[in-house]
């Protein structure tokens, strides 16, 4: 039997309609308190819920390029660590040299020599340690670091070479220095320390220049990491407003509606009454 089929009084059919309008409603309300969004496809508000959808995916894209930033972070204190551990060696290195100048025994400026070229090679292999993730400023890789979606904001940071120790000005002792003279620890030869003391004090100098450098590079990628992070906030938190339900709101509402739907009820019994009143015919 089709509905139209049966007949309704008006009253009937008036409760019968505000009854299932009422449930509509508690069925929307309760997916509401069940998500906590009042915006959950496009068929509740088209305009929220694509403008919501398109500050999430921006977020989404910026939350990528912030780990990359991260990572970046992470390759620039690498090579700040390198530079450290280097500029340590090369003082213990100034404070061997030192000693050798204030002795003029043979056999103590050589035991200090070795001590010294221990030391040079410690330096470079430092450096050739000092990477991360496969980038290692310190043997002159280059560092690209892009801050927003497209890539169109970036910063490069170019590293240097520290690999070997006539880039750093230094030398071994009995080998040609960067400089071409030869340094040698003799019991007369005050000039080669005194030129090993001179070239150590430039690499000093130098590493305190490249490591500002670093510094400076890394306050940029820090600061636009924080900027990053409340950026993404802020998007999400836009998105939110245009689609996240007033728990308290929805749950009066369900209340109300639940109140609504037992006055409708009550309401159809007694606009059927009348129609019942029939079988007392019988």
């Amino acid at each position: 039997m089709a509905v139209q089929d049966i007949s309704l009084t008006a009253s009937m059919r008036q409760n019968l309609l505000n009854l299932q309008d009422t449930t509509k409603l508690l069925s929307r309300t309760q997916d509401r308190l069940a998500s906590g969004k009042k915006v959950n496809t496009a068929l509740d508000d088209p305009v929220n819920f694509f403008a919501a959808q398109g500050y999430m995916q921006r977020a989404g894209d910026l939350s990528a390029r912030k780990d990359g930033m991260m990572e970046g972070i992470q390759i620039v204190k690498a090579a700040d660590v390198g530079i450290t551990a280097m500029s340590s060696l090369i003082e213990q290195a100034k404070a061997i040299a030192t000693s050798a100048l204030s002795t003029t025994d043979t056999n103590a400026r050589a035991a200090y020599a070795t001590q010294y070229n221990q030391l040079m090679s410690q330096i470079t292999s430092v450096a050739r340690d000092s990477h991360y993730k496969g980038t290692n400023l310190l043997n002159n890789n280059t560092l690209t670091v892009k801050f927003n979606e497209d890539g169109s904001a970036n910063l490069q940071v170019k590293g240097f070479i520290a690999t070997t120790i006539q880039n750093l000005t230094l030398g071994f002792v009995g080998d040609t220095l960067a400089g071409g003279s030869i340094i040698t620890w003799g019991t007369t030869n005050d000039a080669g320390i005194n030129t090993v003391l001179d070239s150590i004090n430039t690499a000093i100098e130098y590493l305190r220049t490249k490591s500002k450098d670093l510094a400076t590079n890394l306050n940029i990628i820090t600061t636009r990491q924080d900027f990053t992070q409340n950026m993404i906030n802020t998007l999400k938190a836009g998105a939110d407003n245009l689609t996240l339900a007033d728990m308290n709101e929805e749950g009066a509402n369900m209340l109300m509606l639940q109140t609504r739907q037992s006055l409708g009820i009550t309401s159809l019994s007694l606009a059927s009454q009348a129609a019942q009143a029939v079988l007392r015919l019988f």
